[in-house]
């Protein structure tokens, strides 16, 4: 089999970089991610020095890389909290969803936006990166804190949100009537709580299946399954994230600890790939012209989305500090943005160029917010143990 030699070079470059990166990050106690969302626009199209023989890759590579990162992140919570968690922040998902769709909204309505281009803005700058928060509560090892089920209840409500508004989205900017649009929802809709049903139901058989006293057999299983259920959940319009989630959280106990620690080294991989990709999808040149509307706006967004996180962890009854790492937490925009923007921005090249630089600002400015955030007054759990399905929470107030 011949292998191409570009492809292995510039792989090979592309990976050391990233270790480079990560190294600088690591030394001075920041997140990666940021440096990683860089290297990704010097490296596109627009950029400095692009990869073309690499790109299919990488592109396939963020894929999985989402995957396993809401895969893993799942394996440190259990359904009975979560599920009750996320009926007790019902009211934190209405609150996040008026709070930061409205500027959206507002900007395109006074940009002269038409209805399906207020509706995308709304919904871009409405909705937080999975891939990003995900990366962002195991670095800052925050899954044992007592805000993060907020952060998790609030993220995952957004997910399914967009279940239904991806379909209305396509509908309107096609140009469809108001039944169609309708039609759309309620099946996107149903799909979603037929899906949850089945996991509720049927979801503890998935331990027993993925167990196995051998690595490379947890290893094969896991991730098999776990892509297999992803590709059904874009089928039926529920994003691939939450599939994967919804996989961690069958796998409780032993199995979990196992998967974790075969699949870790293997979601920090394609994460960084995940986060390089996000910024070859750019092209720099976008971002200037729409620098001083971008950056309003994501001022706007990156304070709409600390008052609606800040009410959902005190719901939890987390203090002052717990409340703004919840905030900062979910500050970062990305995948599902950039989806929004290939349905709706082929028609409209200001929305486009808008969305894009708003996107790339949070989504770099985000990580080193939540960085900053007020730490703990006692130490972090341990990343390998914790979360609810693996260790004790403190539940003091921080």
């Amino acid at each position: 089999m011949h292998t191409p030699i570009a492809l292995l070079l510039e792989l090979g470059v592309i990976l050391t970089a990233l270790s480079v990166l990560g190294a600088v990050a690591r030394r001075f106690a920041l997140s990666p991610v940021p440096l990683y969302l860089v290297a990704g626009l010097v490296l596109g199209d627009g950029g400095l020095t692009p990869v073309p023989a690499a790109r299919e890759f990488v592109d396939t590579g963020a894929s999985i890389g989402v995957v396993l990162l809401l895969l893993v992140l799942g394996l440190d919570f259990a359904v009975p909290e979560f599920t009750a968690s996320l009926r007790r922040h019902r009211s934190s998902a209405a609150v996040d969803l008026l709070l930061n769709a409205a500027p959206g909204a507002v900007a395109g309505w006074l940009l002269g936006l038409d209805t399906s281009g207020i509706l995308a803005l709304a919904g871009a700058t409405y909705v937080s990166s999975s891939g990003i928060v995900a990366r962002l509560l195991a670095d800052l090892r925050r899954l044992g804190n007592r805000e993060t089920p907020a952060v998790l209840s609030v993220l995952v409500v957004e997910d399914f949100a967009m279940a239904a508004y991806l379909p209305l989205l396509a509908v309107i900017t096609s140009g469809g009537t108001w039944w169609q649009a309708l039609l759309a929802v309620l099946a996107a809709t149903g799909a979603v709580v037929a899906a949850i049903a089945a996991s509720g139901r049927w979801g503890h058989h998935v331990g027993r299946v993925l167990s196995h006293p051998d690595k490379e057999q947890v290893l094969l299983r896991v991730l098999g399954i776990t892509l297999i259920v992803a590709a059904l959940a874009e089928t039926i319009h529920v994003s691939a994230a939450v599939g994967a989630f919804l996989i961690g959280l069958a796998l409780t106990g032993t199995a979990a600890e196992r998967a974790r620690a075969v699949l870790s080294p293997l979601r920090d991989l394609f994460a960084a790939v995940f986060f390089l990709a996000l910024g070859l999808s750019v092209d720099p040149g976008d971002l200037m012209p729409m620098l001083p509307a971008a950056a309003a706006l994501a001022v706007v967004g990156a304070a709409t989305k600390l008052a609606a996180d800040w009410y959902a962890a005190g719901r939890d009854g987390a203090g002052r500090r717990g409340r703004l790492r919840a905030g900062t937490a979910l500050v970062a925009r990305g995948e599902f943005s950039v989806v929004i923007i290939g349905l709706a921005g082929p028609a409209q090249d200001r929305l486009g160029a808008l969305v894009t630089t708003y996107v790339m600002l949070l989504a770099v400015c985000g990580p080193v917010l939540a960085r900053f955030a007020p730490t703990r007054a006692t130490a972090p759990l341990p990343a390998t143990v914790a979360g609810p399905a693996s260790g004790p929470h403190d539940r003091r107030p921080q």
